[in-house]
């Protein structure tokens, strides 16, 4: 697949956590009707644990009847993807105990996060933006990082024309989903160069948050004028409708918290904290079925990954992609099981200058045990370790 090559399963973490200055502008009051539609379900957290479960479980673990598990009909959630099409996370459930795999699909990880803590799902591979701030409006009782899934793949792409940042004002963004991992990358990214977004008054830009399908047909017709997209929809607007690449956030991230420069995490496994408190050898066949999944991908053949992936978007989506857009959406992404952690804090802080979060001690968002008790029998395979979190200071890309 051209230059692309899989990446082994899991990397390494250094992360340091040194501050930087950051613009402190804020939207909060603005933004406190839509917060409250995204964490009224994260705030109840009154959640019966998993399928099966009763007033025992939380103390007593057991094997859940089924797994209800949520992801997206995107390439950046390729493990997902595979997992399911292939059979593997099915498999591995059923080898541990019976337990049967239930899935749901999702456009993007706000939606998800609210099926997880209304205890709709019990687990899901979603942005780390969702999850994030899950996890701090809940005061760190809702859901747990359980595993790296997609690094890198999205990108700002915008109408012909548009060659630098400040022709930018006056113009129509789309993102995903309010609160998403795009949405809140988008509006930092922006607002720390010093353009203001809606719904700010007099605002440089507007950002209006919309679904992937939508947005494509919506540039097309003229009607926006750029969108920060995960793949595969930035590769389909650059190649089905004339898009040119203004930024790749990529290139924003310079290693300082990762094992290499332009890694940042696009796609996680998250778990209902409960759920995993409750099925603990379940949440390990999940992650058993996972690393099966990422290695698929990794030793598939080009034809193999194009033929598995179109056969599982054309299930989840309706509609498989050109072989053009899936070779330059892979091109862009690394899946790896590592979760990337030494970027939350940097992740956290985004969301909290954009008024889309708050402040959060995020020690505990992270359980990377079960995952390295999976991996210790292969022995030749590198434990998955974190740094940066729990940490003085913000993080720095």
């Amino acid at each position: 697949m051209g230059e692309h090559q899989p990446p082994p399963r899991t990397v390494r973490i250094t992360a340091a956590s040194p501050e930087r200055p950051r613009s402190r502008w804020r939207t909060a009051t603005l933004w406190l009707g839509a917060l409250v539609l995204l964490g009224a379900a994260t705030l109840a957290l009154a959640r019966s644990p998993g399928d099966g479960g009763d007033g025992d479980a939380a103390t007593t673990p057991t094997i859940a009847a089924e797994l209800h598990l949520g992801y997206f009909g995107n390439i950046t959630h390729a493990p997902a993807l595979i997992g399911v099409q292939e059979g593997l996370i099915a498999d591995t459930l059923a080898e541990e105990g019976g337990t049967v795999l239930r899935t749901e699909i999702f456009n993007a990880g706000p939606a998800a996060i609210e099926a997880l803590n209304a205890g709709a799902i019990d687990a899901a591979y979603l942005g780390p933006g969702p999850a994030l701030n899950s996890y701090a409006q809940s005061d760190g009782a809702s859901v747990v990082i359980v595993a790296g899934a997609a690094s890198g793949g999205a990108q700002l792409v915008v109408r012909p024309g548009i060659d630098t940042l400040e022709e930018l004002r006056g113009t129509v963004l789309a993102t995903p989903q309010l609160g998403g991992t795009q949405d809140i990358a988008l509006r930092s990214f922006l607002q720390d160069r010093g353009l203001s977004v809606s719904p700010a008054e007099d605002a440089d830009i507007s950002v209006n948050p919309t679904s992937n399908a939508q947005t494509l047909q919506l540039f097309r017709d003229g009607e926006v004028d750029g969108a920060w997209l995960p793949e595969p929809w930035a590769s389909r607007l650059v190649l089905e409708a004339g898009a040119e690449v203004l930024v790749d956030e990529a290139e924003l991230w310079d290693g300082k918290l990762t094992a290499e420069s332009g890694q940042f995490p696009t796609a996680v496994l998250v778990v209902n904290r409960d759920f995993a408190a409750a099925h603990p050898t379940t949440v390990e066949a999940l992650l058993r079925g996972h690393l099966d999944a990422l290695d698929w991908l990794r030793d598939a053949s080009e034809s193999e990954q194009v033929a598995g992936l179109n056969a599982a978007l054309e299930r989840t989506a309706g509609l498989g992609l050109r072989r053009d857009v899936m070779n330059r959406s892979l091109e862009h992404i690394e899946f790896t099981a590592d979760p990337l952690a030494g970027t939350y804090p940097t992740l956290q802080q985004d969301g909290v200058d954009v008024g889309l979060s708050r402040p959060a001690d995020l020690t505990d968002l992270v359980d990377l045990d079960p995952l390295n008790r999976v991996l210790a029998p292969a022995g030749d395979r590198d434990q998955v370790t974190f740094g940066g979190l729990g940490m003085d200071g913000e993080g720095t890309r």
